[in-house]
């Protein structure tokens, strides 16, 4: 017979399980901070202790209480262990709970950066991907869309809009796949393409033969070879000059046939890329049979090819100065396109491909003149940037793909040789972007840069790209408190959230496995690869149950927990080139020295 006193311990026990340990699952870097986070039913501070691989205790104290957190439902407390800095493996204990082993060594970092690239040479169309570059033969495939001479989208639209399709088709083989699907779109791509540029420009990571790619030993570095091979894609998403077309002008509401407006389109870009339908999974890239059409002109895409091209044109200047001068050529057309015709939106209602609408380019502008500015000095693009509604406004958000004004910022603060007083002036308003998100930071049950309960579709992205910001901030004041902010971002992306994923495949105890993606997709076809290391998942989303497995939970779940490792999960387990970029720029800012 159990003692009474035995039922009421094991009572207790039973109403108060073992603390929940969160952490970065990757460990950590001896000269950062160290933080887990332990979801508990005690508000009481609790004794934890840091044990090497003898079992001998490092480090210990008492957790911080945290109280509720309302993006996790959690109620958590904090374990700071920063000052442990000896580097080796080790587990946290806490009250009756032990975490999985953890390292703390130095270039923590650098595998996870060169494998977050890697993702773009595994998302090229138009080549073979090889088996010596994609990490193995599993990864390895014929190309997709080897010869890609498309026409435009000719007849009338679901919204009934009759479009006449072009003269000519275009030959716009290469680029990347944006996702899972085999779309390729000018509005992602481009800010994608300018994460890597930027990164090169504010680091110099990825020199070359760092990485494994084809063109590794030409001489140039290897994250400026990943970038050319979509920014030479964007290029011939371009209009020929000359060229006119009827395109819708300004926001037409309704659900009715759009009503175009003849038009100069010689110089804008066209939106996409993409298949004519929706293709299934899985498919490898070489069996998609699918027409492939190209979409009309839009304002955003033009001003996106605008501003990468003005990029490209600074930074291969010497490198490779006919290449320069078609980008500053194309950028220049762009924005005088951008300019004549500035209220084109995207036209929304094709199937078979994202829309990628967006109803404001005022962003757009500000972006791709920071970006001319900065290559040419004109004064002319100094004029629309200071004249833009962004010169002077409060940024509160990090850069996507739908709001990309904080880029210019960036490039502006971040560059030197920059006029001084534009330099200063935007060297203030990204450092207290970055102090807006350190203080969402410290408001955060989990300490993850990113405030409030609402996690939009690739929040990943968002939260990598406030680490982006961060490490812009860094750059310009040294301050260390910016780099512990980037930290925070990746630990949370790492494993260090409520459910203990590591959003990152190939990297942590549970890593990413089954995101949505045709040819990643060994749970619908055994003979098809899972992701390769490196490739991050869009992660909790809250904000847009569309797919069958996210509507079984609406309603139901805290928005850090509103997601599931599942390849039929496309709102909650995507892959895409602007979520995968600021991975890539967060981790290799993180592999650099601290004081550089």
């Amino acid at each position: 017979m159990i003692p009474f006193a035995s039922i009421a311990l094991l009572a207790v026990a039973a109403q108060s399980p073992p603390p929940a340990i969160h952490l970065n699952q990757i460990g950590f870097l001896p000269d950062g901070p160290k933080r887990a986070i332990v979801a508990t039913n005690s508000d009481a501070p609790l004794d934890w202790r840091v044990v090497d691989t003898a079992g001998k205790v490092v480090a210990s104290g008492r957790t911080q209480p945290g109280g509720t957190d309302e993006a996790s439902g959690d109620r958590v407390q904090i374990v700071d262990f920063s000052t442990l800095a000896a580097p080796g493996e080790y587990r946290l204990a806490i009250a009756g709970a032990e975490s999985r082993s953890f390292a703390i060594r130095p270039g923590l970092y650098g595998p996870l950066a060169k494998g977050a690239l890697n993702f773009f040479y595994q998302q090229r169309a138009g080549v073979p991907i090889e088996a010596r570059y994609a990490g193995g033969d599993r990864w390895a495939r014929p190309a997709g869309h080897p010869r890609e001479v498309a026409t435009c989208f000719k007849g009338r639209d679901p919204r009934g809009t009759d479009w006449p399709g072009c003269a000519d088709p275009v030959d716009v083989t290469g680029g990347w796949y944006d996702a899972g699907d085999h779309g390729k779109y000018v509005v992602n791509g481009g800010i994608a393409v300018w994460t890597l540029l930027n990164l090169h420009e504010v680091t110099g990571a990825f020199p070359d033969k760092s990485a494994a790619l084809p063109e590794a030993g030409n001489g140039v570095s290897d994250l400026l070879d990943e970038a050319r091979y979509e920014l030479e894609f964007l290029l011939k998403m371009q209009v020929p000059e000359g060229t006119r077309t009827p395109l819708p002008i300004g926001h037409q509401r309704g659900g009715g046939a759009m009503n175009p407006t003849m038009v100069d389109a010689g110089g804008m870009a066209h939106h996409k890329i993409a298949d004519a339908n929706w293709t299934g999974l899985p498919m490898r890239p070489a069996d998609d049979r699918e027409a492939r059409l190209l979409y009309p002109p839009s304002t955003a895409a033009t001003l996106n090819l605008a501003a990468v091209a003005a990029q490209g044109a600074r930074i291969w200047a010497k490198i490779d100065p006919a290449f320069a001068a078609k980008c500053l050529d194309a950028a220049k057309r762009a924005f005088a396109a951008a300019e004549r015709n500035p209220e084109v939106y995207a036209a929304t209602a094709f199937t078979g491909s994202g829309s990628y609408g967006d109803g404001d380019v005022s962003d757009e502008l500000f972006w791709t003149a920071a970006e001319l500015f900065a290559t040419t000095g004109d004064p002319a693009y100094r004029t629309a940037l200071t004249r833009s509604p962004h010169w002077n406004d409060t940024p509160d958000r990090e850069p996507s793909w739908g709001g990309t004004a904080t880029l210019g910022t960036i490039t502006l603060a971040t560059l030197p040789g920059i006029d001084p007083a534009i330099g200063t002036h935007e060297r203030t308003r990204i450092t207290a972007l970055a102090d807006r998100f350190l203080a969402d930071r410290d408001r955060a049950g989990y300490r993850l840069p990113y405030g409030g309960t609402r996690y939009p579709w690739g929040s990943n992205g968002a939260i990598l790209n406030r680490g982006v910001v961060l490490g812009a901030a860094h750059k310009v004041t040294g301050d260390a408190k910016y780099r512990a902010g980037m930290i925070d971002a990746a630990d949370y992306v790492l494993g260090r959230n409520p459910i203990n994923q590591s959003y990152v495949a190939g990297f942590g105890w549970k890593p990413l496995a089954n995101p949505h993606h045709r040819f990643w997709a060994p749970s619908l076809d055994p003979s098809l690869p899972g992701p390769p290391p490196g490739t991050l998942s869009g992660g909790a989303n809250n904000t847009a149950f569309a797919d069958p497995v996210a509507r079984q939970s609406e309603g139901k779940c805290a928005a850090q927990r509103c997601y599931a490792d599942d390849v039929r999960a496309f709102a909650w387990n995507e892959v895409a080139v602007n979520w995968n970029a600021p991975l890539v720029w967060v981790a290799a800012y993180l592999d650099r020295p601290a004081a550089q």
